[in-house]
């Protein structure tokens, strides 16, 4: 790989190389931060090369594994030469509750209920307690779980590379950690952290931070905004070149919205309404997918059918579905251009949800919904959604974020570095 590095690069790929060869046995994690146009994955790659590592193979024996938290990122990082995947499918596997434990957990919720009219005043109380838990087990007992994994492809690697490490929590760091493997993190600190919980790796002094902007992107107007945004420093309305604009939000209609780029918002009520006011304004005032073209995106992995949380699909032969109601069938395109052409079968309910929102839904469909492909509208999408991907162009949605002034540069900062050429704010 030919590139001309700074100084700075440089001395990172040097700090990688000698962590790895000397250092993995006191030191398990090396955190390599950078902001966005920083070259991370640059100097990564080079420092890999420089150690003699290769990709390890499916259920090789050594080597480098590489991961992200989201299927989003590592469609990315796939399509740009990295094999890559998510660390749920690396180590963790699905562990669903047996049909002798559900029955033992309905009997003894049964018998309690049936017992209780009979007891004293101190047993019932108890009692009433461990219904409610009984309650809420079967609620969830169909939902499967993740498990770790022991025979994880991490067992036999000789590093791991992780990337978009901001998503990242505690008991998912510590669950990697658990495999002993050294482990090489790629992270930007100005990025949003998991929802409801900090960021493991982010959370913590780097042990290389790099900070000088490429030369190729130093002149980007869109990584200005950015550093402007990770700053706080007010961004001003007006344009800052032919494709990066602020403009206020009273000025733009939903219509013209439609062909502008992918919209970023902060809230799921925001995302609700904008998909609903957009659809309607491209046309499609059915509630469900009609297969007419409608923007929609993938919201669970599906790895059997090569669906990805965060890919945008195509559905065609859209019906409903014979048997159960709260699920249609229909052919899916992926925008890699992948057919599926057996007819699959897709839960309403977030599309319910644009109609009239429940926040039961989810728990009151738990036993319809298990096995059908999560979808809903994709015109608008949250920030947090949009973590991992990147877009031409983007236009966001900005109303403030969260209850800080930290959280609202998190925000703002990771979604206008989801911009490749072209921005939009509204305000």
């Amino acid at each position: 790989m030919s590139v001309s590095l700074t100084t700075s690069q440089t001395r990172a790929i040097a700090a990688i190389r000698d962590w790895y060869r000397h250092r993995t046995h006191e030191q398990q994690v090396f955190r390599v931060f950078g902001y966005a146009g920083v070259g991370k994955s640059t100097i990564t790659a080079l420092a890999i090369e420089a150690l003699g590592l290769e990709p390890m193979t499916p259920g090789g024996l050594g080597g480098v594994l590489f991961a992200a938290f989201t299927g989003k990122a590592v469609l990315v990082m796939t399509r740009k030469g990295t094999p890559a995947q998510t660390i749920h499918s690396l180590i963790y596997r699905n562990s669903e509750a047996s049909p002798e434990e559900i029955a033992r957990v309905t009997e003894e919720l049964s018998a309690l209920e049936r017992d209780l009219p009979r007891m004293g005043v101190a047993e019932r109380g108890l009692a009433q307690a461990q219904i409610a838990q009984l309650k809420l087990r079967l609620d969830h007992i169909h939902e499967p779980q993740f498990v770790l994994n022991p025979q994880s492809d991490l067992r036999d690697a000789d590093l791991l590379v992780l990337d978009e490490v901001s998503m990242v929590g505690k008991q998912m760091a510590e669950d990697l950690l658990a495999f002993g493997k050294p482990i090489l993190v790629l992270g930007d600190p100005g990025q949003l952290p998991p929802v409801g919980e900090k960021s493991f790796f982010t959370d913590a002094e780097p042990d290389v931070m790099l900070t000088e902007i490429h030369r190729q992107a130093a002149d980007s107007p869109i990584l200005r905004l950015a550093t402007m945004a990770r700053e706080g420093q007010p961004i001003p309305f007006g344009g800052f070149d032919e494709n990066v604009w602020k403009m206020s939000q009273r000025d733009v209609m939903p219509g013209q919205l439609l062909n502008g780029g992918q919209v970023i918002c902060g809230k799921n009520a925001t995302r609700r309404r904008l998909n609903m006011a957009m659809k309607h304004a491209a046309g499609f005032d059915a509630d469900y997918p009609t297969g007419a073209g409608e923007k929609i995106i993938c919201l669970r992995n599906r790895h059997g059918l090569g669906l990805i949380n965060g890919m945008f699909l195509t559905l065609s032969a859209v019906r409903p579905h014979p048997h159960n109601p709260r699920a249609f069938r229909a052919e899916i395109e992926t925008e890699d251009g992948v057919v599926i052409a057996s007819e699959q079968d897709f839960w309403r309910g977030e599309y319910d949800d644009h109609v009239v929102h429940d926040p039961n839904r989810h728990r009151q469909d738990r036993f319809q919904r298990r096995g059908l492909i999560e979808t809903s509208w994709g015109y608008a999408i949250t920030c947090h959604k949009a973590q991992g991907s990147s877009f031409g162009t983007v236009i966001v949605f900005d109303e403030g974020f969260g209850r800080s002034d930290e959280e609202y540069k998190r925000w703002l900062y990771t979604a206008i570095t989801r911009a490749e050429h072209g921005l939009l704010i509204l305000s």
